[in-house]
Formats: C-alpha cells, sequence, structure tokens
C-alpha cells in the first residue's frame, strides 16, 4: 500500500502564562526559552513525522490565553482536528485560575470544533513537590469533560512532554487511517 499523507491542526489553549508555547517549542525544537515573550493572538508551528511508514504533517496553533483576544478565538479554533489545553501546577494564583479555567476552554472547543479529541497538560511540574501533589481536582474535571487524557509536563525540562504530545497525534493518526481505510474498502 502506497504511504499516506495526513494534515493534522491541532489547537493549543489554556490562560496566559501556562507555557502553551513552550511546550509548543519543546516539542518541536527539543529547545526551551527563559523569557515570557506573551503571544499576540495566535502563532502556530509545523512539525512532520512518520508513523507506521505513513507521514504527518502537523499544525500547532498556539492561542492567546489572555482575554482581550478572546473575539479572536472563533476563527483560530476552525478546522481543529484535537486540541490541547494546558494548565499550570504552580501554587499560586496563575495556578488555581488556569485549573479553574478549564471547563471553559473545554466549553469553547465544544462550541466552536464539536466533539474532537482533547488531552490536557498540567504544566511546570519542575515548580512543585511531586510528591505532595494530589489530582482530586483535575481527575474530577477530566471525569466530567471526557477527556483522552492528561499529562504533567514541564517544557524547561522536558518532563512528559514528549509522551502528551504523542498520544494526541497517535490518536488522530489513529482515527483518520481507520477512516482512510475504509474509504478505501468501498471504492
Amino acid at each position: 500500500m502506497k504511504r499516506q499523507k495526513f494534515v493534522f491542526k491541532i489547537t493549543v489553549i489554556g490562560d496566559g502564562q501556562v507555557g502553551k508555547t513552550s511546550l509548543i517549542q519543546k516539542f518541536t525544537e527539543g529547545n526551551f526559552q527563559e523569557e515570557y515573550i506573551k503571544t499576540i493572538g495566535a502563532q502556530f508551528s509545523i512539525y512532520e513525522m512518520e508513523i507506521d511508514g505513513d507521514f504527518c504533517e502537523l499544525f500547532f496553533w498556539d492561542i492567546a490565553g489572555q482575554d482581550e483576544f478572546h473575539f479572536l478565538r472563533p476563527s483560530f479554533y476552525r478546522d481543529s482536528k484535537a486540541a490541547i489545553i494546558v494548565y499550570s501546577l504552580e501554587e499560586n494564583d496563575l495556578g488555581k485560575n488556569s485549573l479553574k479555567h478549564i471547563p471553559n476552554w473545554h466549553d469553547d472547543i465544544l462550541k466552536f470544533c464539536g466533539d474532537i479529541p482533547i488531552v490536557v497538560f498540567a504544566n511546570k511540574v519542575d515548580l512543585v513537590d511531586k510528591e505532595n501533589l494530589v489530582d482530586t481536582k483535575i481527575l474530577k474535571i477530566m471525569k466530567k469533560g471526557n477527556f483522552l487524557e492528561y499529562y504533567r509536563t514541564s517544557a524547561k525540562t522536558g518532563e512528559g512532554v514528549s509522551q502528551a504530545f504523542q498520544v494526541i497525534i497517535r490518536e488522530l493518526y489513529n482515527k483518520y487511517k481507520a477512516l482512510f481505510l475504509e474509504l478505501q474498502g468501498k471504492s
């Protein structure tokens, strides 16, 4: 069978300063930038990979989390095949609020994208005491939102980053490869 090409748009959302851009950079380029650079509107990164002999082209849309960009989001969500919601594990207002806002981000995805696979990244695990982390709140949110999975990540150290991105990419690949094969069988 001929090698297939799949193209997927994956939207990465969450409150401002939770590390969305840094996570994408860590996964796609392998680097981490210490200083914070605010995303204006949205930016995207392209990443290419091979899965089971097929070619996958991934477009990661990094959408600004600040409220002043809310009006732009519907157009940025368009044609997304999956989404990643990022929140911060930091034990401060940013962390608490970003966790509390996950259902709002989830509602946005459902409203503008429909029922697509969603993975949650609990970022900045390098800044907290992992031994004392309690997952009760996020597990409750996960269950209620019917999310695919959640991972603890660190854009700085790379912990969990590759595994977290791979699970959403593999989910998309398997779904669309099965659809492709089904269509091939009908023609």
